[in-house]
């Protein structure tokens, strides 16, 4: 063992903290009895040197505190915590054998290499085989003149990707598949794709081995391919980086976040702050349950047992003052030290229950977060649900801040694609904005993200493939996944030869995309859904690190069209302000003066009814005061057989001109502005399952 100078140190900052004369060490515990330090050297499992914490020189209030002067700052550590154990009792878990992760920790060691198991020298079983530490870290980097991008919500087009998946694929031709430094390659494709921020899947430390299952198809071992299982919510994945080791990871992740930002695209992390890796009551103790179960974690006031609202195990005890502590400190290192321009909040209805489970009507962290002004200019996204049954959308927070993941418009829009009755209405609601959700609150159309796929769920292409989940290779006897997917397959179920079958299905893929793009709100992408990647049928793929959930870059040139039609619909969002409007469509007595015109097939006349299927809308863009734009004509037909629309008479002077029409083959599917033919006729026939778009100059 080793002998260390040290010294009481300071409560504050806590985690371990590079000082002149040492680093210091601060950490959480409220009901422990005991603290200790334990050091280590990299690539060794035997500790250096174990320092006892004393009480009254080294705990100021709940905090544990040390100064360790001259310390190698490429040393390891974890903490040692006694206390009593009764979890069925007054729900402690203290088990000092135990070396837990500090909460603090901006870097993990092990597991730099995806999928290989972390065995330390001398480690003698399984348990402690995945028994990482904490890495020091010094947030020195040159961010040059990187400043956050603040591009305005109205004018955001996000776009969902996972690190590992987006370039592991051979054929992504990266230096470095599967990192960040694979994302940085493929810059030059998102800016000509036209997206304004990537919204990464997890990257804060998790465990990808902790899947017991096998798939029964093959015989392997699955893997934790999401991630949502966080281990530790300041370390970014060491896996995801080329070098993972000795805290890279974490200069390799702001490269790559100032990468994007001088291609001018933001960077929103999904985080996951409603539950964490350590399960339930059989689950293993790595920081949290051995620091202070009774404060951490949502426990029954009787059993004790832990209360899942998160679906896995636990739940994060949000709205107790040290967890909104911790929660704020991390949303802001993430901003201020790692530049990421906002959050979306899985499951983020948890950030709103009480201590005992139950929903708060103000929930002070969903308040705390949006009030905080180191975050004032970050996007905040929820997913306004959790796993017990609680969903919000429409209802989160009435804050202007927050935005939500809107599964109506998903739901709405996949039910009218699919040929469903009683669509019409909530389409047309879901295409302007969706004001029955956000304008009560005097939210914005841009408070909505609309989205009709996202990583959990069909792709698009097997939106319009399947009718069914097709989960059997995740090992769970296809009982894992929704039941509920509001697909429809187009005449077959999965893979098929038939032309005809097919020729629906890129049609549909193609209307999808137009309302997707040219409804009021922020729009979200999946990745790859502009290239018609398929999961097979699997609606779960969260445990697949293969070919399932790979982005298969072959796509660019077998689906070319499909890319070049996404590349032109966003740039024609990008370029017409008409579908990015700031404030919802006002009310006005006199139809003319409406800024948005409803009809079905005759011209000024609606239809609401349960059975239609058909609806067309005028965009009157010169209404538009601060930016007026050309006026649009958009038909929409759900029917299984071409169908004839009126087209209301052109402001005086003007033409229409049709730019986009999904029943054709491409290149005529959509041109650019400058090449639109024009409307010479009253009538426009829109082909089964299709939409037309004119536009009037």
């Amino acid at each position: 063992m080793e002998s260390y100078s040290f010294s009481p140190g300071s409560p504050l900052s806590l985690g371990a903290t590079i000082m002149a004369d040492g680093v210091n060490f601060a950490v959480f515990s409220r009901h422990a009895e005991e603290v200790a330090l334990l050091l280590f050297r990299s690539g060794e499992g035997a500790k250096i040197a174990e320092i006892n914490l004393d009480p009254d020189e080294c705990r100021t209030g709940d905090l544990w505190h040390i100064l360790v002067h001259g310390l190698d700052p490429n040393i390891r550590y974890g903490f040692r915590v006694a206390g009593p154990y009764d979890p069925n009792g007054r729900g402690h878990f203290f088990a000092s054998e135990h070396l837990l992760l500090d909460p603090y920790a901006k870097a993990l060691t092990g597991s730099s290499q995806w999928n290989k198991s972390y065995i330390r020298r001398g480690a003698k079983s399984q348990e402690n085989q995945f028994h990482r530490r904490c890495c020091i870290v010094d947030d020195h980097f040159d961010w040059g003149k990187d400043r956050p991008l603040n591009i305005p919500l109205k004018d955001s087009i996000i776009y969902e990707l996972h690190v590992r998946g987006y370039t592991r694929h051979a054929s992504s031709g990266v230096e470095h598949p599967g990192t960040y430094a694979g994302i940085v390659e493929k810059i030059p494709y998102l800016k000509e794709l036209g997206v304004t921020a990537v919204e990464l899947l997890p990257v804060t430390e998790f465990n990808e081995n902790e899947i017991v299952n096998i798939n029964p198809e093959n015989g392997k071992k699955l893997l934790n391919f999401w991630g949502y299982s966080p281990l530790a919510f300041f370390a970014p994945k060491a896996s995801y980086a080329v070098n993972g080791r000795d805290g890279n990871q974490v200069r390799e992740f702001k490269e790559m976040v100032k990468a994007l930002h001088q291609a001018g695209i933001e960077v929103i992390l999904d985080i996951v702050f409603n539950h964490t890796a350590e399960g339930g009551s059989d689950g293993p103790v790595i920081s949290f349950r051995g620091l202070d179960n009774t404060i951490y974690y949502l426990l029954d006031s009787v059993s004790r047992d832990y209360l899942n609202f998160s679906g896995c195990g636990n739940t994060l005890n949000c709205n107790h003052p040290l967890v909104r502590s911790l929660i704020m400190d991390c949303l802001r290192y993430w901003v201020v030290e790692m530049h990421v321009d906002g959050f979306r909040f899985d499951l983020a209805s948890i950030l709103g229950r009480a201590p005992d489970g139950k929903v708060l009507s103000n929930p002070p962290m969903v308040e705390q977060i949006a009030e905080d002004p180191v975050l004032a200019h970050t996007k905040i996204i929820a997913e306004a649900w959790d796993a017990a049954g609680l969903y919000q959308v429409g209802s989160f927070s009435s804050h202007r801040r927050w935005a939500e993941w809107n599964g109506k418009f998903r739901d709405d829009v996949r039910s009218f694609m699919a040929g469903h009755q009683d669509t019409i209405a909530k389409l047309a609601t879901r295409m302007s904005g969706s004001a029955d959700l956000y304008q009560r609150h005097e939210l914005r159309p841009f408070n909505s993200i609309n989205f009709i796929t996202s990583h959990d769920g069909f792709t698009l292409y097997d939106l319009v493939s399947y009718n069914h989940k097709h989960n059997l290779a995740n090992g769970e006897k296809n009982c894992d996944g929704d039941n509920v997917n509001l697909s429809w397959n187009s005449g077959v179920e999965g893979d098929t030869d038939d032309q005809q079958i097919m020729a629906v299905r890129w049609r549909r893929i193609r209307t999808l995309a137009v309302i997707l793009f040219l409804s009021q709100g922020t729009p979200m992408l999946v990745a790859g859904d502009e290239l018609g990647r398929s999961q097979k049928g699997n609606n779960n793929a969260y445990c697949q690190d293969n070919e399932i959930s790979w982005l298969d870059w072959r796509l660019v040139e077998k689906n070319g069209d499909l890319l070049r039609f996404f590349r032109l619909l966003i740039s024609l969002r990008k370029n017409h302000p008409v579908f990015r409007r700031a404030d919802f469509f006002p009310n006005h007595d006199d139809v003319a003066r409406q800024e948005v015109r409803w009809q079905s097939l005759i011209a000024g006349e609606q239809d609401w009814s349960a059975e239609c299927k058909t609806l067309a809308f005028f965009l009157d863009g010169g209404a538009m005061a601060e930016t007026p734009d050309d006026d649009f004509f958009v038909l929409l037909n759900g029917e299984l057989k071409p169908r004839l629309f009126e087209v209301p008479k052109p402001v005086s002077g003007k033409k229409w001109y049709r730019i986009i029409d999904t029943w054709i083959a491409a290149p005529l599917d959509i041109v650019p502005d400058h090449e639109a033919q024009p409307v010479s006729k009253s009538e426009v026939s829109v082909g089964a399952m299709s939409v037309v778009v004119l536009l009037s100059r």
